[in-house]
């Protein structure tokens, strides 16, 4: 066999295995392609689905001990404590029990403090409300939430930071917000100083 045989074989041997190496790469191209959205899509929905449902606040800048602000990040204050008439409001107490705060409608309202659910549903006027019992005849209430927004159960035991259900307008309410009420022995007390008490200021 001559040269130039010899140096063409070679030459169509190594033109071929590029070509082949080509076809190769270009159908694993084709491939990953196709099946990135099968494998990608899921991960995606699955991150996206765990950054909208949070299981706990991160109470680092609202935290004292064991209690927190039932509502991460800044809000709106509404009616304090005490006599508090609502303008144009004809089925709202003038002697107002708690503490308004809003951040709007579908904002999740959080446990102030740790304790055992005693009342996960509609109560009273307070629409869909979230009852705390925290022992030592201290309960916290949270009311006008979403109807369907609760996270909670009767009987369920939280912490400060758990997640109760979002900010809503049920119940003898005037607009979207949380009702805060702190209940000591059965009788309301004033929020704002008996959360300045453990370390945490209200508006």
């Amino acid at each position: 066999m001559g040269a130039p045989v010899i140096a063409a074989a070679a030459l169509n041997s190594r033109t071929g295995r590029k070509i082949l190496t080509g076809a190769l790469l270009i159908l694993a191209l084709v491939a990953a392609v196709l099946l990135t959205p099968l494998v990608a899509i899921p991960f995606a929905l699955a991150g996206s689905a765990a950054s909208t449902v949070p299981t706990k606040l991160d109470t680092a800048s609202v935290t004292n001990g064991e209690w927190s602000v039932p509502l991460a990040g800044g809000y709106s204050k509404g009616r304090g404590f005490g006599y508090n008439p609502v303008q144009g409001c004809g089925y709202c107490s003038t002697n107002h029990q708690g503490y308004d705060m809003a951040q709007g409608c579908g904002a999740t309202i959080y446990a102030a403090g740790p304790g055992r659910v005693i009342t996960a549903g509609s109560w009273q006027g307070y629409g869909n409300t979230v009852r705390i019992d925290h022992g030592g005849e201290l309960v916290t209430l949270y009311g006008h939430m979403q109807w369907g927004s609760l996270r909670v159960s009767v009987g369920e035991e939280v912490a400060a930071g758990t997640p109760l259900g979002a900010e809503g307008n049920t119940g003898k309410s005037f607009g979207c917000h949380l009702h805060f009420e702190v209940q000591k022995s059965g009788t309301p007390v004033d929020p704002e100083p008996f959360m300045a008490g453990l370390g945490l200021q209200l508006k």
